[in-house]
């Protein structure tokens, strides 16, 4: 009998949402489990990086890398993934589009610093100390992993072959894609695993968007009663159902809660946060010359960078905050 093959799994800049997105395979993890050996989880298992530098290159028939790149560290360890994987998946939307840790772009490295370790109401910091990649103390030489002055997507370090999308994946594409790579199905190289259909076209609140329709106001879901039977769109809620590929199972949609873009943009759609502007700008019912009322309808909308480039500012073409580098 052929010897299982081996895969890996590494989380870098998340929340961690992704690993439990593989424990909640439930008992469908057994059959991955018989199906291939794990060499290295270190969330769950007890794995050391050396673990993975004794393997020769391309042992892993596959590493699973959840997370955006913040650090020097993550980075050390995704290239080194890359080396020693053949096929290298995007695990979730941090790894896929940067993620909600990609937000971070919009503020400096010094910036974010002096909030986090100075200025913050929880912060007790009197001398101002704010941590370095290397300092010395007591005689000791002490390294702690670089902060990198913005977050990038995991394929804006390495080469990626296949996407999996979501915050977090869905037990189903999470086995669809494990199941296609065991069965040497998997599409075309950069494909993202899920389909290439806007959330729209599946939303069980479908039918009950008008044709044609044209909102003079919009509103946060904390705002309004929301009727669970109706478009959020038709009711003046963003939802990013337009620009956001399908697949996720519409968990946002059946909670009555609009989608936010979680499994990012549909193929040849290079900006989702554009794309989703222009749907919207197609359904504002205010001409140029209104202009009074324009900008109230756009303070409705405070945090515009969080609403529409909630999962993929990284990936953007503003990638962030305009700065020298």
């Amino acid at each position: 009998m052929a010897e299982k093959p081996w895969v890996a799994f590494y989380w870098c800049a998340s929340c961690g949402g992704c690993e439990e997105a593989v424990v909640d395979l439930a008992e469908k993890i057994l059959d991955v489990v018989n199906a291939v050996n794990i060499g290295f989880w270190p969330v769950a298992l007890d794995f050391k990086k050396k673990d993975v530098e004794e393997k020769p290159d391309g042992f892993f028939v596959a590493s699973f890398i959840n997370g955006a790149v913040r650090t020097s560290e993550q980075e050390e360890m995704v290239r080194l993934l890359r080396r020693k994987s053949r096929l290298v998946f995007a695990f979730g939307s941090c790894s896929h589009l940067g993620g909600i840790p990609g937000l971070a772009n919009l503020y400096s490295k010094e910036e974010i610093f002096k909030y986090v370790y100075m200025d913050s109401p929880s912060t007790e910091n009197p001398e101002g100390t704010i941590p370095t990649p290397h300092s010395h103390d007591n005689g000791y030489e002490l390294e702690i992993p670089e902060f990198y002055d913005r977050v990038l997507s995991l394929d804006q370090v390495i080469d990626v072959d296949y996407y999996v999308p979501g915050c977090a994946p869905p037990p189903d594409i999470v086995m669809a894609g494990i199941q296609a790579l065991l069965e040497g199905k998997l599409p075309e190289k950069g494909a993202v695993l899920s389909p290439n259909k806007a959330l729209c076209s599946t939303c069980p609140l479908n039918e009950t968007k008008p044709e044609k329709f044209l909102i003079k106001d919009l509103k946060r879901p904390h705002e309004v009663e929301i009727d669970p039977e109706k478009c959020f769109l038709a009711q003046g809620i963003v939802c990013l159902g337009p620009a956001t590929r399908t697949g996720c199972g519409e968990r946002c949609i059946r909670a009555n809660m609009p989608c936010r873009g979680c499994f990012g943009p549909l193929d040849n759609v290079f900006d989702q946060g554009l794309s989703m502007l222009s749907a919207m700008a197609s359904i504002l019912d205010y001409p140029p010359e209104e202009q009074k009322e324009f900008e109230q309808l756009l303070n409705a909308c405070p945090d515009p960078a969080g609403t529409f480039y909630r999962f993929s500012l990284p990936k953007s073409i503003l990638k962030g905050k305009l700065r020298r580098e």
